[in-house]
Order: C-alpha cells, then sequence, then structure tokens
C-alpha cells in the first residue's frame, strides 16, 4: 500500500455560464426508478465510467460485465449488509468531454440478492452512449454532483467513483472539481486502468481521490478491471471513514 500526503487549494465560486449548462446537464439527466422521496441508505454511490475515444468497444464492455459480476458477488452484498441500513443507492453515467455526460442506470437500491441481481442486469443491458470527446473527469465529477445533488435519498456517506484510462485533458483541472466537491462533503474514490498511461495511479491519487475514507484501486488492464473494482466497491461500501486517502496495490 502507497501512502501520500494529499491537498485541497481554494476556489472561486463557479461562473454563471457552468451554473446554467449545470442545470440544462441535468435535464437531461434519466429519471429514478421505483425510488421514495427521502430513503435513509447508508451510501448514495455514483459510478462514473469512461466512454472516451481511447476506450474501444471491447474495453468498455469489460468495463460494464465488471461492474456487473461485481454486484452478483456475495462479498460485495456482504459490506453493504454490514451498514446500519443495510441498503446503498447506486446510480451510473457513461463521461468524455466537460459537457458529454449521460446518466444511463437511474438510482437503484441494492439491498438483497434481488435488487443486486436488478442493478447487474440494469448495466449489463445499458448501451453505450458516448464515443468520444476528450477525457474530462473535472466533468464526470461536476456531473456527478448534479446526479447527487437531485437524489431522493439520505445518506450518511455520498461517493462518486471514478474510473478512466487517461488523465484529465479537457475543461478544467480535475483537482479544482475534486476540491468543490470534497468541500460539499463528497467522497471521490478512483480506479485508473494503466493500459495506455502507465503512471495514471499518481495521477489519481494526487489530482482525482479525496475526501474522508478516499480510496484508489488501479487495475493494471482492462483484463484486471473486473477484479479491481470488485475490491474498490468492497472498500467504499465498507468504509472506515479515515480520514486519509488510501491507495491499493492492483
Amino acid at each position: 500500500m502507497r501512502r501520500r500526503t494529499n491537498s485541497y487549494p481554494g476556489r472561486p465560486i463557479p461562473t454563471r455560464r457552468a451554473i446554467a449548462a449545470g442545470a440544462f446537464a441535468v435535464l437531461l439527466a434519466g429519471p429514478t426508478a421505483g425510488v421514495a422521496a427521502e430513503v435513509e441508505v447508508d451510501l448514495q454511490l455514483v459510478l462514473a465510467v469512461d466512454a472516451s475515444g481511447s476506450v474501444n468497444m471491447p474495453r468498455f464492455n469489460l468495463q460494464k460485465q465488471g461492474y456487473a459480476a461485481a454486484f452478483r458477488n456475495p462479498r460485495v452484498l456482504a459490506a453493504i449488509r454490514s451498514g446500519i441500513s443495510q441498503a446503498i443507492a447506486v446510480t451510473m453515467l457513461q463521461w468524455t468531454g466537460p459537457r458529454l455526460q449521460v446518466h444511463v442506470v437511474p438510482w437503484m437500491v441494492v439491498k438483497d440478492e434481488t435488487s443486486a441481481e436488478a442493478l447487474a442486469a440494469a448495466i449489463e443491458s445499458t448501451p453505450r452512449k458516448l464515443f468520444g470527446g476528450g477525457t474530462s473527469i473535472s466533468g464526470a465529477i461536476d456531473y456527478s454532483r448534479l446526479i447527487l445533488a437531485q437524489s431522493p435519498f439520505t445518506a450518511t456517506r455520498r461517493t462518486i467513483d471514478v474510473s478512466g484510462d487517461g488523465a484529465n485533458n479537457i475543461g478544467r483541472p480535475a483537482q479544482i472539481a475534486r476540491d468543490e466537491a470534497v468541500r460539499d462533503g463528497i467522497t471521490i474514490n478512483g480506479l485508473p486502468i494503466l493500459s495506455v498511461e502507465p503512471y495514471l495511479d499518481t495521477y489519481y491519487f494526487e489530482n482525482v481521490i479525496g475526501g474522508p475514507g478516499a480510496v484508489m484501486v488501479p487495475a493494471d488492464s482492462y483484463d484486471s478491471f473486473a477484479e479491481a473494482i470488485l475490491k474498490k466497491l468492497i472498500m467504499e461500501i465498507a468504509s472506515n471513514n479515515s480520514e486519509k486517502p488510501r491507495a491499493a496495490l492492483p
């Protein structure tokens, strides 16, 4: 396990244009599915999946299969049942450029085998909506914050789970979006895929993850994505809320 220090510099209030763009993005997001207002869960989890140009269809499908397999794994359900409410709320988006994000799986509660299978099936059946437009991790974080703000749940923890194979290369810096989310009480976890950029884990640790209990679990390749996402989901669902970000070895 590698340990590094992390810091969160200040950031001015977003511009009117950014706020307006964000509000418009919310209108494009999919509706919630079968949930009542103010449902109490242990964790609200946004899964932000990379759909940028470096992610071809076989790679994209490996990501989907990895997420679906993880939620079918009894170890993930055991982690969910270790919480006070014994339930979490999960949603998924695809992201590329600063204003290219699509909310593809609505909020779903996971609390037992049936609901875990329903989420896994929803992830598997969701088609790819984006195919390029740059790699804007900051855009993914900003859009995820909007989704969390519209969540029909209450929870002691709110987490954005970012997976991707490249550093932020368009839009505002990732660390600025990260810092704003952390100030809102949101934790950002990361799963860098090292197929394209071998040192992406260092970038994610220093610029992407943050907040209490933050974790980073790198995947050496897309073939090992499923193993990495299983490890990370268990860590973040059963979080010990450590104040220091943690990095697990691949």
